[in-house]
């Protein structure tokens, strides 16, 4: 008896065409690409933004430091003759600074210190726009519901409108008091994290008061600082004399930058610890209590 076999048929196979892509592989394969390049981006940028910020805030409490230093020799020196020369030992070699009244060198040789503060404040609004704006850590559907378009507008404009606010309370009658001004900087920065935290996430609040409080720093060198002395250099230049109110000017955003450097790098470490910080539930009050702890911290070393 003969019996006739019949195979199961075998499923069909799909083959993808010699020089045809895979959609979902090339799809895959980009956003491994473009994962990749945006870390080394955020890797690259924030090397540079510590950096620039380590030489940029050494060399501010450095001359704030060496002003203290020749307030106290140069008011010996008129009392006992003594030198107002301040003597270090660093790396092997001793160093000598004197502090001039005038001009005594051609305004080409005066070394100027800008281009650190810039490149702090460029690579912070590029690491910004990396770590938040362009990805999903600027909002929190739990906080707020709002677009990412909106927050980014948000985010800008407490920037901006931040060196606004602070220039024009320093340049009014809160300005002629240290103690009236620090609680009014305070009160505004304890109200101003408190409307972050109702729009942003957590992070992205605390980020962005410390953001605005750097660009207050950038501004404060580029819109008021620089411009004073390069007044100063001009009437030395030409014979004239020069306004001592301009430097006084540049010394007074100099000291501010000095007291808001400290809190703006606790909040940008922050970020890591986000239990002991954004994360809390009292983060406000953790954020307003190390604000201060960052203030009494800068005074003990502008006196140091």
């Amino acid at each position: 008896m003969a019996f006739s076999h019949s195979a199961a048929p075998e499923p069909e196979r799909v083959y993808d065409l010699p020089g045809k892509l895979n959609s979902t592989a090339f799809s895959d394969g980009v956003d491994k690409v473009t994962s990749s390049i945006r870390e080394w981006l955020n890797l690259l940028v924030r090397w540079v933004h510590v950096f620039a910020a380590i030489m940029w805030v050494g060399q501010t409490y450095y001359f704030t430091w060496l002003d203290g230093q020749f307030g106290r020799l140069e008011k010996n020196a008129a009392a006992d003759g003594t030198s107002s020369s301040v003597w270090m030992v660093h790396s092997g070699g001793f160093y000598t600074v004197n502090r001039q009244k005038a001009l005594t060198v051609g305004p080409e040789q005066v070394r100027w210190f800008r281009w650190e503060a810039l490149m702090t404040w460029l690579s912070g609004i590029i690491l910004l726009f990396l770590v938040y704006y362009s990805s999903r850590g600027l909002i929190d559907a739990d906080v707020a519901n709002i677009s990412q378009g909106v927050a980014i507008a948000i985010g800008l404009a407490v920037m901006a409108g931040g060196w606004v606010v602070y220039d024009l309370a320093v340049r009014s009658a809160l300005g002629r008091s240290e103690a009236v001004f620090a609680l009014f900087s305070l009160v505004m920065i304890a109200v101003l994290a408190f409307g972050l935290m109702r729009v942003f996430s957590g992070r992205a609040a605390y980020i962005h008061l410390g953001a605005m409080l750097g660009t207050i720093m950038t501004a404060n060198v580029w819109f008021r600082i620089l411009p004073s002395q390069r007044k100063m250099i001009a009437a030395a230049a030409a014979g004239a004399k020069f306004d001592a109110s301009l430097g006084a000017q540049g010394k007074l955003r100099s000291k501010h930058n000095t007291f808001m450097a400290v809190p703006v790098v606790f909040i940008m470490i922050s970020n890591h610890f986000p239990v002991a910080t954004y994360g809390n539930r009292y983060a406000l009050e953790v954020l307003v209590a190390l604000v201060l702890i960052g203030w009494g911290a800068a005074k003990i070393i502008r006196e140091a």
